[in-house]
């Protein structure tokens, strides 16, 4: 966005510096990109008193001129037709270079002397204007610099606008950031509009076919224009924002787009056909020739503004050809409008048409001030072109804007930002914004945000105002206060917490996350021989291979197991942490979604360069592993029975704590593991997340203190049938557990041969007393009554 400094001291009395203000923007969050002047390349062009003029002797279109430039006078030939003695000009002396990079030197035009040149505005790449040299004001002197003859705009800031930031797209909305971070007073344009006289024709009916996409059209008249070439202070004004000039009524439109940040369209209402304006979608296939000359393939998508019988203008975007303004027109239709972003930006794109007027359109404008900007625009096409405004207005507006209230907390703002903002600060901000401040409560405030600031929708874009006029680098750095235990509740209490901390301790155990689709084909879930009763089917699925969700993890799992194996990774720990789903007819959606963690083991045990002998992984290792995330978390001891009837896991033992189930181990179906390629055994472990959510919820973080006393160690071993388990046997020294008992592990198991129907179980108790140092004759007695509780409870011997 380029800012005339000039320009914006008419709605704010600024007396800075052009790079104070760049600095306090930049600070506010619209950063300066650069400062420039746009006219530096006629810094060397000075103001000529043309003395003589007459015709060139061997030419018939050239005039030899004597050109008093206050120090001299030179001789000039000069072609432009409209050449006099007696004028004012501008004048290129030898060794100047214009703005095209041209640099002037002495040279003979057809035998006559040329110490210069006399310029026309395309020379000075003013304008498009090449048919006549610029006559300058009779009060200019010899002599004087060019730039000091027009109160132009020199200071011109190039600032970056972020997308939310619609309103800073103007003049005036810059002026509003200068006057609240000055603190100074902000003053609109006057409006001094004239209307009168009758209209030749009916005025238009405004019809808007789908509200949404057109919320209000309004539509202005004007008889008896004149068009021609804008004044000057209006031509080089827009040449110093980078606008191209083309004449009064169109520059108009273009000076209130900058000015006001509202684009507007002038229609040559004569060309109009019908009585009404539409705004209606195109239809797919036809076309539109916009003014840049091209024509234009539209789709439904695109919004279009129609007269009686046919389209005019592609809407927010560019105007029509056979409406377009020329030096024929005379009376103007003149659109001001909103539309919804959504679909100027999706049309600008397709077309790769992009405009001053589709960058506003696109980010939004403010409804509110629309009937303000094309009253100014009116005013000005009137002074300019001497065009008589009708008195009519044609509006529709089907949505009106809505104003939105939000709650501000000055104790919730200084908690957030650790400062302690003064009352009185915080409204001059607020209201400095344009907002309405009710002080229902001395700590909660009722804000009604304006209609140009569609970024405030909560409390929170308050506060950031608040911050901003004060000044994010005036915030000290400081340390959040918090109020954190060991381990935060909300850390256990959320769906996010949870799934943290088992990923956490997953990747601390050596297992690496995998991520597969939701999607997979009912070919997958049948090799597992799954049931086909709750499957969720994709209505359009991608292929065959992701025509329905998972009902289980093994299906994504076993597939990152194939892809591995592939790839020559043979050792592979892996875990999932995602959902299933299965149909429920009693849902919003009829679908039920599941949490699911799931793990695979495969290969060797250990690492190919630990000093270990290379065994596969067994039974025991996904057990451990299961067995390790429930001490972990302080889950208590489970329980593992077998299980005979499932549909791809054998052996397969069901994971219980207490009476509920968690999940399942078990080793892959040979048949099932030949499909990934496999050549080793394939365990899978998949537990029931949500529960273990559940249960990690209701635990809470106990500190107990470190032992400082010894600990005594007695080992028993136990002659027991295979049929007993040493979950069984440890449940047993539970039931009857002494106070002095710390701790009891399993740490041997010897079977004599294998048509042995027993094996001898060895265990390892750790005994302790809280205060003093046990002895051996109290460690004794104890251990000896539990060692004979187990052999009286269970068929074992020692």
């Amino acid at each position: 966005m380029l800012v005339s400094l000039k320009w914006l001291r008419e709605f704010t009395p600024y007396e800075g510096g052009v790079q104070e203000l760049g600095d306090r923007l930049t600070m506010l969050g619209l950063e300066l990109e650069e400062i420039y002047d746009p006219f530096a390349p006629l810094a060397d062009i000075v103001v000529g008193y043309v003395a003589e003029c007459g015709k060139h002797p061997e030419a018939d279109k050239l005039s030899v001129c004597k050109v008093d430039v206050g120090e001299e006078v030179l001789d000039i030939v000069c072609g432009a037709p409209n050449v006099a003695q007696g004028q004012k000009v501008a004048v290129a002396k030898v060794g100047t270079t214009l703005p095209g990079g041209l640099k002037l030197k002495k040279a003979k035009l057809r035998g006559q002397p040329s110490h210069g040149m006399i310029l026309s505005e395309r020379e000075m790449e003013l304008s498009d204007d090449h048919e006549g040299i610029l006559v300058l004001p009779d009060h200019c002197r010899p002599g004087d610099a060019f730039l000091d003859v027009f109160d132009l705009d020199r200071d011109v800031l190039d600032i970056d606008i972020t997308p939310n930031r619609s309103d800073c797209l103007s003049h005036l909305g810059i002026a509003r950031e200068t006057a609240l971070a000055f603190n100074l007073p902000l003053t609109l344009p006057e409006l001094r509009l004239q209307e009168g006289g009758e209209p030749h024709r009916p005025y238009a009916d405004i019809i808007i076919d789908d509200p949404e996409l057109c919320p209000m059209y309004s539509a202005r008249y004007l008889r008896g224009a004149k068009i021609g070439p804008s004044p000057a202070w209006l031509r080089y004004r827009l040449h110093a924002v980078g606008v191209r000039p083309i004449s009064n009524l169109v520059d108009v439109t273009n000076y209130i787009l900058m000015e006001l940040g509202q684009p507007l369209h002038a229609f040559d209402w004569d060309l109009m056909r019908g009585d009404q304006v539409r705004i209606a979608p195109a239809q797919d296939g036809m076309t539109l020739t916009t003014l840049d000359g091209q024509e234009r393939t539209l789709l439904a998508s695109d919004l279009l503004i129609w007269d009686g019988e046919r389209p005019v203008a592609l809407a927010g975007v560019m105007g029509g050809l056979d409406t377009e303004i020329s030096d024929q027109s005379g009376n103007v239709l003149l659109e001001g409008a909103v539309f919804r972003p959504g679909t100027i930006r999706k049309t600008a794109r397709r077309l790769a048409l992009h405009s001053e007027a589709s960058y506003r359109f696109e980010r939004g404008v403010d409804q509110v001030n629309t009937p303000y900007a094309t009253a100014r625009a009116a005013q000005l096409m009137a002074e300019l072109s001497g065009a008589q405004v009708l008195p009519h207005v044609s509006t529709s507006e089907p949505i009106p804007w809505k104003q939105r209230h939000q709650i501000f907390r000055r104790s919730r703002l200084n908690s957030l930002i650790g400062i302690d903002f003064e009352p009185s600060f915080c409204a001059q901000v607020l209201e400095g914004m344009g907002c309405d401040v009710t002080k229902t409560e001395d700590d909660r405030w009722d804000v009604t945000s304006p209609s140009h600031r569609p970024d405030l929708e909560r409390e929170a874009d308050l506060f950031e105002e608040v911050v901003r006029v004060y000044g994010m680098d005036r915030v000290p750095e400081r340390l959040p206060r918090i109020s954190k235990t060991a381990e935060s509740r909300i850390t256990r209490e959320t769906v996010y917490g949870v799934n943290r901390l088992i990923k956490n301790w997953a990747r601390g155990v050596g297992l690496r996350e995998a991520i597969n689709y939701s999607f997979v084909g009912q070919a997958d879930l049948d090799a597992l021989g799954l049931p086909v009763e709750g499957r969720v089917q994709v209505a359009n699925p991608l292929s065959e291979e992701q025509n329905v969700l998972r009902t289980a993890l093994a299906p994504g799992l076993l597939n990152s197991l194939r892809n591995n194996l592939a790839q020559k990774n043979t050792r592979l720990r892996l875990f999932e942490l995602a959902k299933i789903f299965t149909t429920d007819p009693e849902s919003d959606t009829e679908t039920r979604e599941q949490g699911r963690l799931g793990i695979l083991v495969y290969g060797s045990r250990f690492a190919e360069d630990w000093p270990w002998s290379q065994e596969d992984a067994d039974y025991l290792d996904i057990k451990g592993i299961v067995e390790h995330l429930l001490d972990h978390f302080k889950l208590g001891e489970a329980s593992f029975e077998l299980v005979s009837d499932h549909s791809f896991l054998e052996p397969c033992v069901d994971v219980r704590l207490g009476d509920e189930s968690l999940g399942v181990i078990g080793k892959v179906l040979p048949e099932v593991a030949d499909r990934c390629h496999a050549l080793k055994d394939v365990w899978l472990a998949e537990l029931d997340a949500d529960r273990l959510a559940v249960l990690l919820g209701g635990n809470q973080v106990l500190f107990e203190n470190l032992p400082n006393l010894p600990s005594v160690c007695r080992d028993v071993t136990l002659q027991a049938p295979h049929t007993l388990s040493v979950g069984s046997i440890l449940d047993a020294v539970e039931a009857d557990r002494p106070k002095l008992l710390e701790s009891v592990s399993l740490v041997a198991v010897y079977v004599p041969d294998e048509a042995s129907d027993t094996r001898n179980l060895s265990f390892r108790m750790v005994y302790r007393h809280a205060t003093k140092t046990l002895k051996d004759k109290e460690v004794e007695k104890v251990h000896t009554r539990l060692v004979k509780q187990l052999t009286a409870k269970l068929p074992v011997t020692v």
